[in-house]
C-alpha cells in the first residue's frame, strides 16, 4: 500500500511517498510566498507526474499551513501564502490522482505524526505546537485521535492573545502569540533570521518569556501529559528548550501540580509527513 504525504508549509512545501509505512521518495522545495498557489501547483503536479510513472500511489494526506475545515475538506485561508482562500486543493489533487485525498492542519497533522512515530509515543494528551514562519497547535486526546472543536479550529494556539498593548499581527489582532514568537515576525522585527537571533544568550531569555507566556496557557488549560515543539526554531536544541523549561517554571503557577514536559519533535522536517501518512489511512470521522 502506498501513500502519498503533502506538508504544505509557509517556508517549504514537502512531499513524500510512503510504501507500507517506509518513506521511499521525498521532495522539499522553498514556498514562494508571493507566487502562492499558482506557483506551487504545478511544481506539485510535476512531481506526482514523475512519481506516478514509477509508482502506483493508493491514497493520499496532506497538512495544510493554514485553517482547514475538515468537515468540508477545503483549505479555509493562508496568512502566509497567497491564492489559498476556500480552495478545495483535494478536488485538485483528485483529478491527478484518480481518488480524493484527505486533509488537515498542518499542526494538527504534525501532532499526530509525533503522537503515533516520535515523541509524543508515550504520551497522552499530547500537546504538539509548530513553531516556524507561524505558530499552530495540534491535540491528541487518546490514541490517534485528533481534537478538532465544534469548527475544525481548535488548537489554533499562534492567535491566543499574550501581549494585549503589542503590535498587529497577520490576523488583525494585537500581540498575538504567533506575532511575538513566530520566524517571520523575529526576522521583520529584528532585521535577523531566527536562527541566527537564537546564538545570542540574551536574546533567548527574553524571548523565552514571550514563548512561555503562551505555551502556559496550554498547560494551565489542558494539562497535557507532554508538549512537543517542531518546526524551524525548535532546532536550536537545548539553547531554546533549557531557558524555555525555566521560564515554565517559574511562569505556572506555584500552587499547579501540571506537569512541565517539554520536548523538540523527534521527525523533525517530517513531523507533518508522518502524520499525513497516518490521516489517509484513517477512517473519515
Amino acid at each position: 500500500m502506498s501513500t502519498l504525504a503533502l506538508d504544505i508549509g509557509g517556508t517549504r512545501f514537502r512531499l513524500a511517498l510512503f510504501e507500507n509505512g517506509r518513506m521511499v521518495e521525498r521532495a522539499s522545495e522553498p514556498t514562494d510566498r508571493t507566487g502562492g498557489r499558482d506557483w506551487m501547483l504545478p511544481r506539485i503536479d510535476s512531481l506526482l507526474r514523475d512519481w506516478s510513472a514509477r509508482h502506483r500511489i493508493d491514497r493520499c494526506g496532506i497538512g495544510f499551513g493554514g485553517p482547514v475545515d475538515y468537515r468540508a475538506q477545503r483549505v479555509i485561508f493562508s496568512t502566509h501564502a497567497a491564492g489559498w482562500s476556500d480552495f478545495d486543493f483535494p478536488a485538485h489533487l483528485e483529478t491527478r490522482l484518480g481518488f480524493r485525498p484527505r486533509i488537515d492542519n498542518d499542526a494538527n497533522l504534525a501532532a499526530l505524526g509525533e503522537a503515533v512515530y516520535g515523541a509524543g509515543r508515550a504520551a497522552r494528551p499530547l500537546f504538539y505546537m509548530t513553531l516556524s514562519t507561524g505558530i499552530g497547535g495540534g491535540l491528541i486526546l487518546s490514541g490517534d485521535a485528533v481534537y478538532r472543536g465544534a469548527d475544525s479550529y481548535a488548537g489554533e494556539i499562534g492567535h491566543l492573545t499574550i501581549r494585549p498593548d503589542g503590535p498587529a499581527c497577520l490576523c488583525g489582532a494585537r500581540g498575538c502569540f504567533e506575532r511575538m514568537c513566530c520566524g517571520l515576525w523575529l526576522e521583520r522585527d529584528h532585521g535577523r533570521t531566527a536562527q541566527e537571533l537564537l546564538r545570542d544568550p540574551a536574546f533567548v531569555a527574553e524571548y523565552a518569556v514571550n514563548l512561555a507566556l503562551g505555551l502556559k496557557a496550554a498547560i494551565m488549560l489542558l494539562n497535557p501529559a507532554r508538549i512537543v515543539i517542531g518546526g524551524g526554531i525548535s532546532k536550536a536544541g537545548d539553547a531554546l528548550f533549557q531557558p524555555l523549561r525555566s521560564e515554565l517554571r517559574r511562569q505556572v503557577t506555584d500552587w499547579s501540580l501540571a506537569r512541565i514536559d517539554v520536548v523538540p519533535a523527534s521527525l523533525r522536517d517530517e513531523s507533518v509527513l508522518y502524520g499525513a501518512m497516518h490521516l489517509a489511512s484513517q477512517d473519515m470521522e
